[in-house]
């Protein structure tokens, strides 16, 4: 899982809430209640404003998606955004490294971490089949009623 979305300023300019809320979709409450929550870090002005990169935009980007395209809860998502961060430590460790119980402990670590999404992922798919196996029932039960209908008029012309 890896945020791909699109980088928001190449030139690296840094964006104030009330930008980043606009481009992405989210109201400049929704971000600071992420921030609140440790799903985003982003930086300040010298007068205490939130000041946004391009990887925060695709942060927020990537968590709207998961929100509102998956529903994912926001609990989920950080679990989600804290693997992938610990992964990519977890990367960048593997190359500094030759020591091969660090790298057996590192290795380790990552498996458990893609572990956890899965058993995440899987949770979800479950209860989406769970949705989809409820709202099938409820089609079959309307269309015995239409059934139903159907037979009455027609008994009815008999």
């Amino acid at each position: 899982m890896t945020v791909s979305a699109p980088t928001h300023d190449p030139d690296g300019r840094l964006l104030r809430i009330q930008e980043v809320a606009a481009d992405v979709g989210l109201t400049p409450r929704s971000i600071r209640y992420y921030e609140e929550l440790g799903l985003l870090k982003p930086g300040r002005s010298e007068g205490s404003y939130r000041l946004y990169d391009a990887d925060d935009v695709e942060r927020l980007r990537f968590i709207k998606g998961l929100r509102d395209d998956a529903g994912f809860s926001l609990a989920e998502i950080n679990q989600l955004l804290e693997d992938e961060v610990a992964r990519s430590r977890n990367r960048e460790r593997l190359k500094t490294t030759d020591d091969p119980l660090e790298r057996e402990a590192l290795f380790a670590d990552a498996i458990a971490r893609v572990d956890r999404q899965i058993a995440t992922l899987r949770d979800k798919a479950n209860r989406l089949e769970a949705m989809i196996e409820e709202a099938q029932g409820r089609r079959a039960h309307i269309e015995s009623h239409i059934g139903e209908l159907k037979a009455g008029k027609r008994g009815g012309r008999s």
